[in-house]
């Protein structure tokens, strides 16, 4: 979709959903955004003056994965995330800065990592997690003072730093959304109060939390809708005047690749707001603005490795990992704001083809770096070739400070995004994967939602409504703008309708126990070509980016000798359990896509195999999907002086006369790949 199309769509806020109104004609229709004319009768969401959000995030835990979703989620809290206490000294309970008052350490890791933890352990309904969680929930109540800040106190000439606290109230409103705990209200209702008595001068003035205020006014708004306190809306024009300014038309205010992901949206978060469609225009300016020149790769992100610089805009240029989850949860915000389709696709981009291979497939360590070319995954130094000196290409559990605790939310909030509520008490699938959930709808009858498809291995998804009663609601469905001639069963019958790619299908109807709604999105083969980088291609199958089937070979080291400089583990920290992975190629991957002239893609097919038993398909031996093409080899393209995958080769480099049968796979199995291929054009 044309990108100015786009925007005109995102701004207009008030545009009818297909409603209540039941009638053979108009159950089945097509809508470019549910209706905001009515506000939900069960959730809460923006009261008055803020804009109405076309999304409602259900309360956490009401939306259940199932599949590879909630496979991950189980990896997650038996592996790193779930076992992290063992291992960071930044959850060492003794002098820890959240649990003891003048604590050292801790301010930023703790609450980082309990943003995703504590969810996985209210979604899996985990005992023993949500326990956990709990110690340092009531050490965030106990640390209140007698102004209304709480949290530890760090003061830099004397100005107090404000971000870890930022963090922290994330963790308390999904607590809040769990226990219904009231002590949240009032600590942050006393929190915010102080705020405001903050002088300008001293508000926001570090690096990290100028940055990222608008995940603070997030929280303002959140606090706002279940109050309706008046003076939060003052506190929110101080947090957009004192926070970094992402307004500007061809700058950023700085370039930090996880700044970048989630402070991007602080302007559209203002939006909701004033009304402003300067401020919402912004925010998607700054995603693309960032792209144009970063982001000429595949899987939806930008090279920034650290800090985008000029002159590094290949694709072996990488992530941090916490970039991968913050664009994640900025995604899913913008498009419960906005309603527009394009945030849940980018998404679903990042989900399924970025952030997987960040991560060992045990989900037992993470790299610091990863990148769409890259065929090396070593603890060496690579600067400047990557902005960071030190190991930070290689999977270690006890590096990356930040990655290492941050890395949780990932996959808890993108399950917590998978079924919401509309204005018009109706609900929405719009990020598709297995999942089940509690939801209020149409006269406030709480039905069961049962959403079962191999989503993105397979277009086919399945829905299944329970419900004590019949209902009357909405129900909307993203229609993904990559497929074409998508099919609609209810109940088994077919239903024709023009399913029109990029909008959004809505069935408004009387809903009975056992409906079944199957929808199919035919996937097929399409191709990306990024001009600055040497007209290189990538593939796509459906939502899902195709990399090389590069062979990994794994060895195993010790996580202390080859852990980043700046890392901190408890003296306990076993490495022999806990080890690093550094990854090697074993085959050639130096390969260039051969491609028709007239027919770019005709060369290519799937192979479908055997849903995995284990119920994980992110990893290339396990993947339900390979793809057959044809390839030449790239002499010229190496291993380059700083021991990473050499950039892109000119398009008129010479390349082998061999035409090689290839495999490749979908981009989020390959710990090592190359997904932005040169291309011969024959």
């Amino acid at each position: 979709m044309n990108k100015n199309k786009l925007f005109l769509l995102a701004s207009c806020f008030v545009i009818a959903g297909c409603g209540n109104n039941v009638s053979k004609e108009k159950e089945v229709s097509i809508v470019d955004r549910p209706s905001v004319e009515t506000t939900n009768s069960y959730y809460t969401s923006n009261r008055r003056p803020l804009l109405p959000e076309h999304f409602i995030k259900l309360p956490v835990g009401h939306v259940k994965p199932q599949g590879w979703t909630k496979r991950y989620l189980e990896l997650q809290r038996d592996g790193l995330t779930g076992q992290l206490g063992e291992i960071s000294a930044w959850l060492n309970k003794k002098n820890n800065a959240w649990l003891n008052a003048g604590g050292e350490y801790g301010w930023e890791e703790v609450p980082y990592w309990l943003k995703g933890y504590a969810n996985i352990g209210y979604i899996l309904e985990d005992t023993k997690m949500i326990e956990e969680a709990k110690t340092w929930i009531e050490a965030a109540f106990a640390s209140v003072q007698p102004d209304g800040y709480f949290g530890p106190i760090n003061e830099r000439s004397g100005k107090r730093e404000l971000w870890a606290n930022m963090i922290m109230l994330w963790c308390l409103q999904s607590y809040y959304e769990y226990s219904n705990d009231q002590r949240v209200i009032e600590l942050m209702t006393n929190y915010f109060k102080w705020q405001l008595t903050v002088p300008d001068e001293n508000f926001l003035k570090d690096y990290w939390e100028n940055s990222r205020g608008g995940d603070n006014m997030y929280s303002v708004y959140w606090l706002y809708n279940i109050t309706g306190d008046e003076f939060l809306l003052d506190l929110v024009h101080k947090l957009h005047r004192n926070t970094a300014n992402w307004m500007q038309d061809t700058n950023l205010p700085n370039w930090h690749n996880v700044n970048i992901a989630q402070g991007f949206r602080e302007p559209a978060t203002y939006y909701m707001l004033t009304k402003d469609s300067a401020h919402l225009h912004a925010a998607y300016n700054v995603h693309h603005l960032i792209r144009r020149t970063f982001g000429q790769v595949s899987g939806g992100m930008f090279g920034a490795d650290e800090n985008a610089r000029m002159g590094y805009i290949d694709p072996r240029q990488g992530t941090e990992t916490c970039g991968f989850v913050e664009q994640m949860a900025s995604d899913e915000i913008m498009y419960r704001y906005t309603g527009d389709p394009f945030w849940a696709e980018h998404c679903e981009d990042i989900a399924f083809n970025s952030y997987p291979a960040a991560v060992m497939p045990d989900f037992k360590a993470l790299r610091y770096i990863t990148c769409p070319n890259h065929v090396m995954s070593d603890s060496e130094n690579h600067k400047p070739g990557i902005d960071n000196g030190g190991p930070f290409l290689s999977m270690n559990p006890f590096s990356s400070r930040c990655c290492q605790h941050n890395h949780a939310q990932g996959w808890p909030y993108f399950v917590e995004n998978l079924i919401l509520a509309t204005a018009d008490n109706g609900a929405a699938a719009s990020i598709y994967s297995a999942c089940e959930a509690r939801i209020k709808v149409g006269d406030g009858t709480e039905i069961k939602v049962e959403e079962d498809t191999h989503y993105p291995f397979d277009g086919t998804i399945k829905f299944r409504i329970s419900t004590p009663n019949e209902v009357v609601f909405p129900f909307y469905f993203r229609i993904p703008s990559w497929t074409k001639n998508a099919k609609l069963l209810i109940n088994g019958k077919d239903y024709p309708s023009a399913m029109t790619p990029g909008k959004y299908l809505c069935i408004s109807r009387e809903w009975k126990d056992g409906d079944v709604i199957t929808l199919t999105f035919p996937m097929d083969f399409s191709m990306k070509t990024w001009q600055v980088n040497q007209n290189s291609v990538s593939v796509n199958y459906g939502p899902l980016t195709l990399s090389l089937n590069i062979d990994e070979e794994y060895k195993k080291v010790d996580s202390k000798e080859s852990a980043i400089w700046d890392s901190k583990w408890q003296e306990t920290a076993d490495p022999s359990k806990w080890p690093t992975y550094e990854i090697y190629p074993k085959t050639p991957w130096n390969y260039a896509l051969v491609l028709n002239n007239n027919n770019p893609l005709s060369g290519f097919s799937v192979e479908k195999r055997a849903w995995p038993k284990d119920n994980y398909p992110f990893t290339q031996d396990s993947s339900p999907l390979l793809f057959k093409a044809k390839g030449r080899q790239v002499p010229s393209w190496k291993i380059d002086q700083y021991k990473l995958c050499g950039v892109l080769p000119a398009e008129e480099c010479p390349k082998a006369e061999q035409v090689e049968d290839i495999t490749l796979v979908p981009m989020g199995t390959a710990r090592l790949r190359i997904t932005s291929f040169p291309a011969s054009w024959e």
